[in-house]
């Protein structure tokens, strides 16, 4: 995905002074006046002692309201919560506490002084006000909960939509790029293959349709699944090498020491690509026969090949196999698979993957 963290954050209308927000902010002023003094509610002469209060405390809550919603919306655009967690909450909060602070100290000077005056500039009781604004920083301790909690869970529920977005794109681009690969090389030279069979050997060509079609069937049946047992893998590389050795005869010897019925997961059609590779990367001759060998070690499934690299290539390799091994062992767990080449061996450890 193309699109920035800025470009995907949208600011919240409630929070611009929409009916909503006056209304919410009304509801906390009424609540908080009833709940100090509910005896002023009960006349119009109690209610007209307290209407300097009520306005007071309707302006701090929509001042700490606000304050609250634009701090959050500065840090939604620089500081994901998903990338650095702590060092945002302890930024954010700092500075919306210093915030409240200010937006309450300043109104209760104002207060004291135009509203219901009490004071005069020289007789103002500035470490009295100070302590009184213990109660809205309270209020706004309370505020910015309420909106830490909220972005983050949005945040954390956005991360999971485009990681799960991305994934099945991934998903997609990687299967097509299994089959497309599988399908147009494999399916001409078998075909090319094949056509030489049946004139010189009936019967030969007749085991080469079987073992193709079982290897095509195999590809229908997997080509959704992101993991397929171990058996099943080991299945088809035994049909796909056996199909090749109808073709390279003497050039091709495999062999796999695999229990009979093995543990564990790997992704699908792995075993194809990393065979293809070999084959199509190294001399395979009668004198030199290229020699592919399959087994378990260390709760890895171990692809092994004799180096003989061919001088020339058909064709450039288009790097999709291992790279597309590698992106969907990264998406499915944090196992990696290695690569590499050992005293003329080519050799890739393949890590057993489970479904829990």
């Amino acid at each position: 995905m193309n699109k920035t963290y800025i470009e995907t954050s949208k600011p919240n209308n409630f929070w611009n002074f929409s009916p909503g927000f006056i209304g919410v902010n009304l509801l906390i002023t009424f609540v908080l006046g009833f709940g100090f003094c509910p005896s002023c509610f009960q006349s119009w002469e109690g209610f007209s002692r307290i209407w300097d209060s009520l306005i007071l405390s309707f302006i701090l809550s929509s001042a700490l309201s606000y304050g609250g919603a634009t701090v959050e919306d500065y840090f939604d655009k620089r500081i994901r919560w998903i990338d650095f967690p702590v060092k945002r909450l302890f930024l954010e909060t700092i500075l919306y506490m210093v915030y409240a602070f200010c937006v309450s100290y300043v109104l209760m000077i104002v207060f004291v002084l135009w509203i219901r005056p009490r004071y005069t500039w020289d007789t103002v009781p500035w470490r009295v006000l100070a302590e009184e604004t213990k109660f809205p920083m309270m209020f706004a301790f309370v505020i910015s909960a309420v909106l830490i909690s909220r972005s983050f869970l949005v945040e954390w529920r956005k991360a999971a939509i485009e990681a799960e977005q991305l994934k099945t794109e991934r998903y997609a681009q990687q299967y097509q790029s299994l089959k497309d690969q599988l399908n147009p090389h494999f399916l001409f030279n078998s075909l090319n293959v094949l056509s030489n069979l049946v004139y010189d050997s009936p019967d030969a060509a007749a085991k080469f349709i079987r073992q193709l079609a079982k290897i095509y069937r195999y590809v229908l049946d997997v080509q959704h699944e992101e993991l397929v047992a171990l058996n099943r893998e080991v299945d088809f590389a035994e049909n796909y090498l056996a199909l090749q050795k109808i073709r390279f005869e003497d050039g091709l010897q495999y062999q796999i020491t695999i229990d009979k019925n093995p543990e564990g997961f790997i992704p699908p059609l792995s075993l194809q690509l990393l065979l293809e590779n070999a084959i199509k990367h190294n001399i395979g001759s009668k004198l030199s026969p290229l020699w592919i060998e399959i087994f378990i070690s260390n709760d890895a499934l171990i692809v092994k090949n004799n180096l003989q690299p061919k001088s020339s290539l058909p064709e450039e390799s288009s790097g999709i196999g291992l790279s597309n091994i590698r992106n969907r062992y990264a998406l499915l767990s944090k196992e990696n698979m290695s690569v590499k080449d050992q005293e003329g061996y080519f050799v890739v450890s393949l890590p057993l993957l489970n479904l829990n």
